[in-house]
């Protein structure tokens, strides 16, 4: 298995923000402050301390890591199409290549180039993925979705569609496709001292364990920031008081609930307090509390008085009294009615409350069936208006009879009604209201609340104003609502504060027995925990705060700790130190002309065990990481790239995306050797924008008879990446570049045609242009046989078997290149521009060309006959 096939197993069963930690150094090798802030967040969150940010950990997908290689088949891409959503490259573009040998894909700064590159890491998952792939930066990015791409690749020689789209698990034929990064390989020093080579993988634990030390580092930074102190209640923790135990407790069993529970103080509590301090204060608590019973019975005579006067002009009595005497008046008009009636009286007029409680259904029948008589002096003949016989004479009587006990009734309901008002009315009237407040009560009273005082002085008073209006209203001399009302009682009437006084004579007698005495002091003390509590609640509450932070955080400190990483690095550095990889690296750094690197096994003892590790060595000692170059870097970057493909034994492609970037020609030139070597073994497939680099790599590639295919990949009008079965004009051979200004004489002629003369002009200057170049070209590949060639470190001798020049030859090269010149060159500050050419005449000078290296060509053929 992979070192990273072996971390991405491992990292499963580590914590969230450590797996987060491993995602973020798979695909970028460092750790940014913003990155380590981010780990530190999520490393709190797990112990419980809330970010406020709310950041969730990521993890590293299986489907991010490219599988091991496969023995049982061999995939090669065949081409890519139909790219979607991927940076400016245009729709429905094919990328062809060749599934042999070496395919360089070539493109100018601009052209695509990256955009190609960036799909392929993601879609054969290569190790550095960090360049994301964004959409055409034009287009609205609510409107476009995410990149796709189509993959040809032969699998057994049969050809396959295999569809990607990013952000989604890939086909793993297209993870046999190996890519080459930045991030393979690197040299370090390791905790020994020693200068270790590290292959792809093993320096993400090694970062993650640098990790840990500056995360662990800012933790302990933070509790130091932080740390708890007890200094504001040090000496109420020592009191023997509930308060006292619950402080004492922290950090550990108390709770910051149990400080709020404790740290209250009601009213109560609070008088509680000044009363037991008061108490215990006293030098003769009996005779104290026989001075207070006395006065608290004084205040009880009080309100005792207070109540009984309260009772007789209360609002009750004045509402029956108004009732009563309401009643009565009523009784009496009852009677007066009922007696004038009785002496003759109408029938109109009849019908008043009294009178109809009396007769009302006699009177109102009477009234129906007896019109025409005067009720009840009916005739004889008339029938009873109640039992409807007749009445006779003797029913006549009897009906008399009942009428005059009617009136006996009322008058006698009147009189029961006027005396029992004035039965109410004499209790009201003859009441004597007065509490007895004389001035030792009044000075007792100031000295317990003189709002009390003041309220029974006014009571005093009112009490005989309310008895005065309660008289005046019965006798009509003004309405029952306006009688004078009392003054509210307040919160503290003489009821309540005897109360406190026998509470407090009770207190005091108890305190005069040393048990109860002690009780007392333990309550005092108590309520005096809790009221110093109060005051420094806030400092309680902030370092139990405190206490839990911190607690966290060393649980946080837990998960941070780098034995487990150093373990599995040793591990791991144990499985990988075979002689077998020694041996492979060693070669790879040998065919990349790094002589001075060397991989040597070290053998370190560890609990009795001797293993090895792999180490790399310098000649004459030094320190390797002062000394190595960018290109020794590189070249180790690129040595255990190629010795892991070479030991897993797959045969899948390579892509390598700008492998010699920023290298100079001798480090270019032995990469495009080792790259053309391999292509012997598998596809390789070479992304560059680097022209010297691709005529070294095709010229290996021709050395080593290995197929060479060179696509060119450029921007037009539909888009960025545009593949072009024709490489650029600087790229071709002369042949190749005569057929190119072939076909620019087209757009000649028609600007010619149609009569733009500056159109015109400018392309024949670019024709002159490249016919220059094409005949420098040519001197060097066909009259000189390429024996000397630009970018070519060497020359070859060989080549001059058939090399001659004439006197023709220099005519010619002469000739065509000082008339491409006077085209090509400004002529502004001529005084006379130059006429244009016919289109005919541009033809004719490239024809000329064409004419010349075929006859080059031919003398050639008989100069190698010729010369041994």
């Amino acid at each position: 298995m992979a070192i990273i096939q072996e971390i991405l197993k491992w990292s499963k069963d580590l914590s969230a923000w450590q797996q987060d930690a491993i995602a973020r150094l798979y695909s970028d090798r460092t750790l940014s402050p913003d990155d380590l802030d981010d780990l530190l967040a999520l490393a709190k969150a797990e112990v419980g301390i809330p970010d406020p940010k709310g950041r969730v950990p990521k993890k590293l997908n299986d489907a991010e890591i490219a599988p091991k290689a496969a023995l049982n088949h061999q995939v090669k891409l065949v081409a890519v199409k139909n790219l979607v959503n991927v940076n400016a490259i245009a729709p429905d573009v094919r990328l062809p290549i060749a599934v042999d040998g070496v395919t360089v894909i070539y493109g100018e700064n601009g052209a695509g180039k990256s955009g190609y590159s960036r799909v392929f890491k993601h879609a054969c998952r290569a190790r550095d993925r960090r360049e994301q792939i964004l959409p055409d930066a034009k287009l609205d990015k609510k409107a476009v979705g995410k990149a796709e791409a189509l993959f040809e690749v032969q699998v057994e020689n049969v050809v396959h569609d295999l569809a990607w789209r990013f952000g989604e698990e890939a086909s793993e034929l297209l993870a046999s496709i190996s890519i080459f990064d930045a991030h393979c390989a690197r040299a370090y020093i390791d905790n020994h001292g020693d200068f270790a080579f590290v292959p792809y993988g093993l320096d993400i634990l090694e970062s993650l364990a640098g990790a840990c030390k500056k995360l662990k580092e800012s933790v302990n930074q933070e509790m130091a920031a932080r740390a708890p102190s007890d200094a504001a209640y040090s000496v109420l923790a020592q009191e023997p008081t509930a308060v006292g135990i619950a402080l004492r407790g922290i950090p550990g069993k108390t709770t910051a609930r149990d400080i709020d529970v404790l740290a209250v103080l009601t009213q109560q509590d609070a008088d509680r307090l000044i009363f037991l301090k008061k108490t215990l204060a006293e030098v003769d608590p009996k005779q104290k509390a026989q001075a207070l019973r006395q006065k608290a019975a004084r205040f009880e005579g009080l309100n005792s008085r207070l109540q009984l006067s309260l009772a007789i002009i209360s609002a009750d009595k004045v509402l029956e009294l108004q009732a009563l005497i309401d009643r009565s008046n009523a009784a009496k008009k009852a009677m007066e009615l009922a007696a004038a009636e009785f002496q003759g009286t109408a029938l109109e007029g009849t019908g008043g409350e009294a009178w109809k409680d009396l007769f009302k259904y006699a009177r109102e029948f009477a009234k129906i069936s007896h019109a025409d008589h005067e009720f009840p002096k009916l005739s004889s003949s008339s029938l009873c208006p109640l039992c409807q016989n007749p009445l006779g004479d003797e029913g006549v009587q009897r009906l008399v009879r009942f009428d005059e006990f009617v009136e006996r009734s009322v008058e006698k309901a009147a009189k029961e009604a006027r005396d029992t008002a004035a039965v109410a009315f004499k209790t009201i009237r003859d009441a004597t209201l007065d509490i007895l407040l004389d001035d030792a009560l009044k000075e007792e009273l100031a000295e317990v609340n003189q709002q009390l005082l003041e309220y029974y002085v006014e009571i005093q008073h009112g009490l005989k104003t309310r008895q005065e209006s309660i008289i005046r209203a019965a006798g009509g001399g003004i309405p029952w609502d306006g009688v004078f009302a009392l003054q509210k009682e307040t919160d503290a009437s003489v009821a309540s504060v005897a109360k406190d006084l026998i509470a407090q004579a009770v207190a005091l007698e108890a305190a005069a027995d040393e048990k109860a005495k002690l009780q007392m002091v333990k309550e005092c003390a108590e309520l005096e925990s809790k009221k110093k509590l109060i005051d420094v609640k806030e400092a309680v509450l902030e370092n139990i705060g405190k206490h839990s932070y911190r607690d966290k955080l060393q649980a946080c400190l837990g998960t941070m700790d780098t034995g487990g990483i150093s373990r599995k690095s040793t591990d791991l550095s144990r499985d990988i130190a075979s002689q077998e990889l020694a041996d492979a690296l060693n070669d790879e750094l040998k065919r990349l002309k790094v002589n001075q690197l060397k991989v040597a096994m070290r053998p370190v003892t560890s609990a009795g065990r001797v293993s090895y590790k792999l180490t790399l060595e310098l000649p004459g000692g030094g320190n390797p990481a002062a000394i190595l170059s960018e290109g020794e870097q590189k070249a180790i970057s690129l040595a255990s790239f190629l010795a892991e493909i070479k030991l897993s034994g797959g045969g899948g492609g390579v892509v390598f995306d700008d492998p010699v970037s920023s290298l100079d020609h001798r480090r270019r030139w032995e990469v495009a050797e080792r790259l053309a070597a391999e292509a012997k073994e598998r596809q390789v497939i070479v992304f560059t924008h680097d022209i010297y680099f691709l005529c070294i790599l095709e010229q290996h590639a021709k050395e080593l008879g290995v197929p060479f295919t060179s696509n060119y990949i450029r921007r037009t009008s539909a888009g960025f990446g545009v593949h072009s079965d024709r490489m650029p004009f600087d790229l071709l051979g002369t042949k190749g570049r005569i057929g190119m200004l072939r076909e620019m004489m087209n757009d000649v002629r028609q600007a010619a045609k149609v009569g733009d003369e500056d159109l015109q002009r400018s392309l024949t200057a670019a024709v002159y242009g490249k016919l220059r170049h094409a005949w420098e070209r040519c001197v060097e590949e066909v009259l000189l046989n390429s024996a000397v060639q630009r970018f070519n470190e060497g020359v070859s001798t060989k080549n001059l078997r058939s090399v001659t020049v004439t006197n023709e030859d220099y005519k010619s090269i002469n000739e065509g290149m000082t008339k491409c010149s006077k085209f090509e060159h400004d002529s502004a500050m001529r005084i006379e521009r130059l006429p244009i050419p016919h289109p005919d005449e541009v033809r004719e000078d490239i024809e000329k060309l064409d004419t010349w290296r075929n006859a080059v060509l031919a003398r050639q053929k008989t100069l190698q006959a010729e010369r041994p």
